[in-house]
């Protein structure tokens, strides 16, 4: 703050001040006839002399004492002024730098404080969302703004969430009697869709605080995404439809059968036989079913720790080869292994990628056309990555099909696919042995020309 000087009537008004009792005493004391009249001027020209220089020398510490404190107003730190003529004001400067800088203290543990709650606010995993009593937004953290976006401070509730049960349970929460109390509980929970992409499907937590915050929060809204857990819910009652239903038709072929076979087949050998032959193919494909549920279960319950081992892919793929040559040759297709130098080893378990293989070559096998050839073809696949590719030239898969491919019992053809003994298991069970190994499964396929699944896996040191 810059010095400015005194204004003449303030100075004039103050050596006013400062001269009228002395000025007063000397006139009365003339009056009165015990002062002349020389004296009494001589008198009240030295008093004036000195009072002019006393008022001056006084306001001046009082305009040094009005920078001091106008500069403290302003957070700055200014340098204490000696105000010896006027010791009461310095006494009051003194105080007033204390007072500021205890003030300063005070506010910077406030905000570290502010600081320290926002960081803890942002650091949990779920959006947090508070309002004021008019339904305000007044705070955010960043979760919430990840979801939602940047969300402006004053904002209504309504111009971020169009879903009028979250309004409404909030303005329950907030609504007022004529006494000017809560009427309302002070929490509830709300049940909605946030629209996407991608779509979720959210529960708002609602919590009214028993007093306003600092900063006029009132209410807090946590969202909890629920749409993994949904999307388990749903997965699990369609996978217990999908497996009630594949285990249901070879039950009820089996159970016609021997009723058959205990009625009017009963001394039929020709039909008993033929019924025999039908039975031992359901009972067959009941088996497959079992052990595919079996051997998904297990890999799921180990899904989360991933193998360790270095595993030779060429061992396991010959192994593969050998075990499908049979089946190759009463197809009439050709196996064709190709290997590429340089391969490194992967990092898996042996089994569980004679798992993979097996099944990839399988379905290739059953899908390729006769007189064709099932390629094999191992390599590596840039930084610390190998990749095995399986393809056949079969009919190919239409493309809206293939995002759907891995899921539980999903069948492109499904007269087709139970005709040549599948499950609908063996794409899921291997999406979840690579998803184990950290892995990655490719499917490319052209209608007509053929399909390949190629599984990325990560290499061994």
């Amino acid at each position: 703050m810059a010095d400015q000087p005194v204004p003449f009537r303030r100075y004039l008004a103050a050596n006013a001040v400062a001269l009228a009792p002395s000025f007063i005493a000397l006139l009365a004391l003339h009056w009165s006839g015990y002062l002349a009249g020389r004296p009494t001027l001589i008198a009240m020209a030295g008093i004036a002399v000195v009072t002019v220089f006393l008022v001056q020398r006084y306001l001046a510490s009082l305009a040094l004492f009005a920078r001091f404190v106008g500069e403290l107003s302003d957070e700055r730190e200014p340098i204490m002024p000696r105000l010896s003529f006027a010791p009461a004001t310095e006494e009051l400067a003194t105080a007033a730098a204390l007072l500021s800088t205890g003030w300063r203290r005070q506010r910077a543990s406030i905000d570290n404080l502010a600081a320290s709650a926002q960081a803890i606010v942002d650091g949990l995993p779920d959006p947090l969302i508070a309002v004021d009593r008019q339904r305000r937004i007044v705070r955010t953290n960043l979760a919430a703004r990840t979801l939602l976006g940047p969300v402006g401070a004053e904002r209504d509730l309504s111009t971020v969430f169009r879903q009028p049960q979250l309004l409404a349970a909030i303005d329950g929460l907030l609504e007022t009697g004529s006494d000017g109390n809560f009427t309302g509980p002070d929490q509830t929970a709300v049940e909605f869709v946030l629209p996407g992409p991608p779509e979720l499907d959210v529960v708002a937590h609602l919590r009214r605080l028993p007093r306003a915050a600092a900063d006029g929060s009132l209410a807090l809204i946590v969202l909890h995404d629920t749409t993994a857990l949904r999307r388990a819910e749903r997965m699990r009652a369609d996978f217990v439809a999908n497996a009630s239903h594949e285990l249901k038709t070879p039950i009820a072929g089996l159970a016609g059968f021997i009723e058959t076979l205990r009625g009017p087949a009963r001394d039929d050998t020709a039909a008993r036989e033929r019924f025999l032959g039908i039975m031992a193919e359901q009972a067959e494909r009941m088996r497959r079913l079992v052990d595919d549920l079996l051997t998904l279960s297990r890999i799921e319950q180990h899904e989360h720790a991933r193998p360790d081992a270095a595993i030779d892919l060429v061992s396991v793929l010959r192994g593969v080869l050998d075990l499908l040559q049979l089946k190759a040759g009463a197809r009439k297709v050709a196996l064709e292994l190709s290997v590429e130098p340089g391969l490194p080893r992967a990092v898996g378990d042996y089994d569980e990628l004679t798992i993979v293989f097996q099944n990839l070559v399988d379905n290739a096998l059953k899908y390729a056309k006769p007189a064709t050839t099932v390629r094999v073809v191992a390599r590596p696949a840039g930084e610390g990555r190998v990749a095995v590719a399986v393809s056949d030239e079969g009919d190919g898969i239409p493309a809206n099909h293939l995002p759907r491919l891995t899921e539980r019992f999903y069948r492109v053809d499904a007269a087709r696919s139970r005709q040549l003994g599948g499950t609908g298991l063996g794409l899921a069970i291997v999406k979840h042995v690579v998803n184990r190994h950290r892995g990655r499964l490719d499917i490319q396929s052209t209608p007509g020309k053929g399909s390949t699944f190629t599984v990325i896996l990560p290499a061994a040191g």
